[in-house]
């Protein structure tokens, strides 16, 4: 892992070495997974990126691209959802949350939800490329209607929304991206309000959020009337200020009354940081980057074989 995603942070994390793409191993480690059906290409202006294991995506070259954040939201989502069978990720974008949950979980069906068709495409491309037709379904829409999967219901529900309000920070400069920055279509709350409308009976919803606005987030859970279980705090640099957090919650309804207090919940994990102040990876993330699909980053295989995206390398 480096910096945060590129859509989202100030500085554009920098590209790593690229060993042969078809690669099962690296330096002593083994690429884990099934190998994709492929027999999809990039168009001029697309690349096409490793995202978990075998699995690839397609990205816009100066759009948004799949992220840090991305990525640690599928992996904690689906490590504290009791059963993922049905997932559902709203503000889909380009589909790296989702399929990077639908890589975690090989049996659970996947639906999202992305308000740009050209996001959408290219993760229809992507759906292809990995062989996930059969049980990936994009819908394109607003996250915020409140016909949005009526009648469905979903074990685990995942979001990496945008951070800041229009107006707070620089637009990107690819129109695709401007969304995934900025609140144009919503907030955190509007994404956990949408979640707890199909949520299934002890449900999980799983986000990121920055560091410095905690506070949002957990007004979010309340106001949805989801009681927060576990955060876990993720510095990307030692000495840094800059990091996100991961929250996990459910339906209140969902628990007993006095569960909060007796648990003492929210239940914070001891920190994970991503690099050392030399550059080099902290074991605190080692693994994590092998629960999805990447080498540890310690010992002989140091960096994530083809990743042009600065997401977990």
């Amino acid at each position: 892992m480096t910096d945060p995603r590129a859509s989202h942070s100030e500085t554009p994390a920098p590209e790593t070495p690229v060993p042969p793409v078809n690669a099962a191993s690296y330096k002593g480690w083994t690429r884990p997974g099934p190998e994709p059906p492929g027999g999809v290409a990039p168009e001029p202006g697309e690349t096409l990126d490793h995202l978990c294991g075998h699995f690839r995506i397609f990205q816009y070259a100066k759009g948004h691209r799949c992220s840090t954040d991305d990525l640690l939201t599928a992996w904690y989502g689906t490590t504290w959802c009791p059963q993922a069978r049905r997932i559902a990720d709203l503000g889909s974008g380009i589909g790296s949350v989702g399929m990077a949950a639908a890589w975690r979980c090989p049996g659970a069906t996947v639906h999202t939800v992305e308000a740009q068709d050209i996001s959408a495409r290219l993760a229809r491309k992507s759906v292809a490329y990995n062989g996930l037709q059969d049980r990936y379904r994009i819908e394109e829409g607003d996250l915020r209607d409140p016909d949005l999967f009526r009648g469905e219901v979903f074990d685990l529900v995942l979001g990496s929304p945008p951070y800041w309000p229009v107006g707070t920070r620089m637009e990107a400069s690819h129109p695709q991206a401007v969304p995934a920055r900025l609140e144009v279509r919503g907030d955190i709350g509007d994404y956990a309000l949408a979640a707890a409308r199909i949520l299934a009976p002890g449900g999980v919803f799983a986000c990121v959020f920055p560091l410095d606005q905690v506070a949002r987030a957990e007004r979010a859970y309340a106001g949805a009337d989801l009681l927060l279980l576990h955060r876990q705090d993720v510095i990307f640099k030692e000495g840094s200020p800059y990091g996100v957090a991961l929250f996990a919650g459910s339906r209140r309804a969902d628990l007993p009354p006095d569960f909060q207090d007796a648990a003492a919940l929210p239940a914070l994990a001891a920190p994970i940081t991503v690099r050392r102040r030399d550059g080099q990876v902290d074991p605190s993330i080692a693994l994590v980057r092998l629960a999805m699909g990447f080498p540890p980053g310690l010992g002989g295989a140091r960096n994530l074989p083809g990743s042009r995206t600065g997401s977990i390398d």
